[in-house]
């Protein structure tokens, strides 16, 4: 695949997609792990895919709008895990499970094709 620099109206464009997309799927999970979480901000993050602040805010890579939906949706559940377990600790992968029991798939995916993701749509 060829890759094609992003045009600042495209990436403003796709950052807003994710936006929406995130911002939905967080309210979502939220509800049904019952956990509470802040603000929610899109960014670009060579090294990550999201994070989660003590403060409960929430940071999602928009690349991840490319991705298979149950990744994007793994990713969601990861961060909103954090709220009950601050840590990558055997307790913080049971919560995940709990939600997203075939989690390990979406873990897989993202570690074997999550470069792709850093290719840019053709314009």
């Amino acid at each position: 695949m060829i890759s094609h620099p992003l045009s600042d109206f495209r990436r403003s464009y796709y950052m807003e997609s994710a936006r929406k997309i995130f911002k939905r799927k967080t309210a979502a999970y939220a509800r049904k792990m019952d956990v509470t979480y802040g603000r929610i901000t899109i960014r670009e993050q060579k090294t990550r895919w999201g994070s989660c602040t003590s403060e409960g805010n929430l940071n999602f890579n928009w690349r991840l709008i490319f991705a298979p939906e149950k990744v994007l949706d793994y990713v969601v559940v990861h961060e909103l895990a954090h709220r009950k377990e601050m840590n990558h600790s055997p307790a913080f992968y049971a919560v995940v499970a709990s939600v997203m029991p075939e989690y390990k798939t979406y873990e897989k995916w993202l570690r074997d094709n999550g470069r792709t993701l850093w290719q840019n749509p053709t314009p």
